[in-house]
């Protein structure tokens, strides 16, 4: 059985991270994948809901930097409109430089600790006040492109990743970024092919119907960012949520198990956005929610966390980690899915990694990194708490005056 369960969960996840590669929302590798896992869910025997929804697709053809006649690196930032500009450069390194210096009709370079960390979306609800401080200062200068230096080793990852983000913007790796601040007040041309389009993304959602009026739901999402072949973040959340659908499907639950496969996780619009929309009134009677992102790298640790729950549930799910060694509990994270379900009172069970290779959205996030096993870890982990769930009232589970 436990030959059949690695070579499901491996076979998944070939498909996710190797035969379809990068997921982006409304890009063809997206829409491949949601068929992909439609037809899992279907071959399984389960109900299925596409939630399809509206969202720009993007499209990058190539970025194309000259300074003094030198060709330099650069890729086109997440959504970034195109353009065609030469103009003369002017750096900032601080939101107090940026405010000091005449920003209008030049290109604008972004460094230190204004491009430390990719730059959240304007309608993030978490966006910081000095995101939105950097923002407002771009847009409101006029500068004919921005170009943000990526300091962090490894892949180039794109800085800007917001579509309403109005101004032409590209990345460009340290050296680069060295070179351009040697040369002050250089002149510099910069060329941005992209195409943006209206697009569709879609959360497929997919139903075994229980007995007792009460719902589990499992989640994933099956996104990525614009680069990656995602097999770790998430290519390996969604390969255990189609195994478990499939082995699930086959088993008399109690509860009704929803198993929810989420788009845009990684941009906005937010695919929990539209699942919320159409199922506001389904959160009242959920037992609890699972959310598998990012588990099953050979050098890591996979890790679990609750929120939202009772001390009773806690103490159940720990009975159970008893049997699974290798795991490790680690304080409670909220940057994915499972925000959905623990902002709304439902105890929520959160399922991650530590300790690994930091290949998160990038290019390097391949298949050679992950692990049959520690898959499958997570797989039997998560199976167990489905099939282990006291048969007790919603009030147990969920943490003193939640609803």
């Amino acid at each position: 059985m436990t030959h059949e369960l690695k070579t499901d969960l491996m076979r998944h996840l070939q498909h996710m991270a190797g035969e379809i590669g990068p997921r982006y929302g409304g890009s063809p590798g997206n829409q491949a994948a949601a068929a992909y896992i439609e037809q899992v869910f279907r071959r399984a025997g389960l109900d299925v809901e596409v939630q399809d929804f509206a969202m720009p697709a993007w499209v990058d053809n190539s970025a194309e930097l000259w300074l003094d006649g030198e060709r330099l690196t650069a890729v086109p930032n997440t959504f970034s409109p195109p353009c065609e500009v030469t103009a003369t450069a002017v750096p900032a390194c601080t939101l107090a430089e940026l405010e000091r210096v005449n920003i209008t009709g030049r290109i604008v370079i972004l460094y230190g600790e204004l491009t430390k960390n990719c730059l959240s979306a304007k309608a993030w609800f978490l966006l910081s006040d000095a995101e939105k401080r950097l923002i407002d200062l771009l847009e409101a200068g006029r500068p004919q492109a921005v170009i943000t230096v990526q300091t962090r080793p490894g892949d180039l990852e794109r800085i800007v990743e917001d579509a309403e983000f109005i101004l032409p913007s590209a990345t460009v790796d340290a050296l680069t970024g060295a070179m351009l601040l040697t040369n002050p007040n250089a002149a510099l041309r910069l060329r941005i092919d992209t195409v943006r389009s209206d697009g569709r993304a879609a959360n497929i959602v997919a139903r075994k119907p229980g007995t007792s009026g009460q719902k589990v739901v499992l989640c994933a999402h099956y996104d990525t960012k614009v680069d990656t072949p995602g097999a770790f973040d998430n290519g390996s959340g969604t390969a255990v949520l189609l195994t478990l659908a499939q082995r699930l499907s086959q088993q008399a639950t109690r509860h009704t198990l929803e198993f929810v496969a989420f788009s845009n996780e990684e941009y906005l619009p937010l695919g929990d956005d539209e699942y919320v929309r159409r199922g506001e009134g389904e959160f009242g009677r959920m037992v609890t929610a699972v959310n598998i992102d990012g588990v099953g790298q050979t050098l890591a640790t996979n890790t679990i966390t609750m929120l939202a729950h009772s001390d009773a549930f806690q103490s159940h799910i720990t009975n159970i980690l008893q049997d699974f060694p290798g795991l490790h509990w680690v304080e409670p994270w909220y940057a994915s899915n499972h925000y959905t379900f623990f902002s709304r009172g439902v105890p929520s069970i959160a399922l991650c990694s530590n300790g690994g290779l930091n290949h998160i959205h990038l290019r390097a996030d391949t298949l050679d990194w992950m692990s049959a096993a520690k898959l499958t870890e997570v797989m039997t982990l998560v199976e167990t708490i489905i099939n282990t769930l006291p048969d007790q009232p919603l009030a147990w589970f969920r943490a003193e005056n939640q609803p």
